[in-house]
């Protein structure tokens, strides 16, 4: 049922307004009149899934709830129980809000795993076949302990990913702010005092005069840079948004030195971890690779699985589509085939996904440590050459009085 705002006139012609709970305007404009009421304006009020996860349910929040709700449902707790206890102790009002119409749900009669269904925006597929999986096999308490077990190592990969990010960044969007300020503002500052001791611009030394025409290049086309920039990134939003282009970066980024094995490692990592999580809880195998293939976050990678799918469809094994796809390394499917032919898929996943894990904290501590010094010469380098083109004169100046 969804939330409806009403304005309506009573016999007497009296507005009134009010909220209602029912299934469509229809139930809410028959209701009203019911309650000799004539609707003049009936809205749909906006549902709290609508809201992304990290802007309005952060991960930590649904790890948080997953192992709360474990440690619940395991202690013999009913299900709609746990579920207004945490909907009333969460300081998240929107998760909360999620978690009440949940319980709402369940109340009326719907499984958990459909009334989870319901908010895709907060729990997605996984989260909601894993949890339909513990509630046909009767294990929900040991599926959501794996939940948040998967969520919390899902989190902390995210996380790493991110931080070695921000030093980047920040190092980037300060130097460009520096060069800003050195070319529009400095440098014209040193020109002027030149003119003003006497030296011409052709007096002046060649990388001065380079820096000075730079520097005057930037200050007359800087609009039209921040144009070309605009419509730089309107072009690449668009062309990432079609099929093609999505591909063609996609697989440029798996190709890019030093971030591409970093980000093939994350990929393996996600790819067993997920799956492996999958399978141990009891989701059919076709279903569990077309999850992961929808999580995978890459389409060549997304591709490669679908792939797989297909073939084991197809009555083929994993490890040779697996071959074909090209997306993994050979050690990861030579385990995976060890792991079909033994009957121990899912362990040998969640082994695969544990040591790709471990390599991708060194990759990205790797990837880390080779960017900083990058960066760090580089902008030495730019900040370095504009000092000296802007001392040189002064030098030159120096000089000439001395000899004088």
């Amino acid at each position: 049922m969804a939330e409806f705002a009403w304005e309506a006139r009573s016999r007497n012609g009296e507005l009134r307004k009010g909220t209602m709970e029912a299934d469509d305007e229809a139930a809410v404009n028959a209701r009203l009149r019911q309650q000799q009421l004539n609707p003049v304006k009936v809205k749909k009020k906006r549902a709290v899934g609508s809201f992304q996860i990290g802007s309005g349910v952060t991960t930590k929040d649904l790890v948080t709830f997953t192992r709360l709700f474990a440690t619940m449902i395991d202690a013999g707790l009913p299900l709609v129980q746990c579920l207004d206890i945490l909907a009333n102790q969460q300081a998240n009002k929107i998760f909360s809000a999620v978690l009440k119409d949940v319980k709402s749900s369940v109340e009326q009669g719907a499984s958990f795993s459909d009334s989870l269904r319901k908010h895709p925006k907060v729990f997605d597929e996984l989260f909601v076949n894993l949890v339909h999986a513990g509630e046909v096999g009767g294990i929900l308490d040991t599926i959501m302990s794996r939940l948040s077990v998967y969520l919390e190592k899902r989190q902390k990969l995210i996380a790493q990913v991110r931080g070695a990010m921000v030093y980047p960044a920040i190092v980037i969007l300060v130097a460009g702010g520096v060069m800003t300020v050195l070319l529009s503002f400095v440098i014209p500052a040193f020109e002027r005092m030149f003119q003003d001791f006497g030296g011409g611009k052709d007096a002046l030394p060649k990388l001065t005069q380079v820096i000075v025409a730079l520097s005057h290049a930037f200050v007359s086309y800087l609009p039209f840079t921040i144009a070309a920039v605009i419509i730089g990134s309107v072009a690449f939003t668009y062309s990432y948004r079609t099929p093609g282009g999505k591909r063609f970066f996609h697989k440029a980024l798996l190709k890019f030195p030093i971030v591409g094995p970093v980000l093939r490692k994350i990929a393996v990592a996600r790819f067993t971890r997920t799956l492996g999580t999958l399978l141990q809880s009891g989701v059919p195998i076709l279903d569990a690779l077309d999850i992961c293939a929808r999580t995978s976050g890459n389409v060549i990678i997304e591709a490669g699985i679908q792939h797989v799918r297909k073939s084991i469809s197809e009555g083929r094994n994993m490890a040779e589509p697996l071959t074909e796809a090209a997306v993994f390394p050979d050690m990861v499917v030579q385990m995976i085939s060890v792991g079909e032919q033994t009957g121990a898929l899912d362990q040998m996943l969640n082994k695969i996904a544990d040591f790709y894990e471990e390599e991708t904290d060194i990759a990205v501590a790797a990837m880390t440590s080779a960017i900083e010094p990058i960066l760090m010469v580089g902008v030495g380098g730019m900040v370095g050459v504009v000092l000296i083109a802007m001392y040189l004169p002064i030098f030159s100046l120096a000089g000439n009085i001395k000899a004088d």
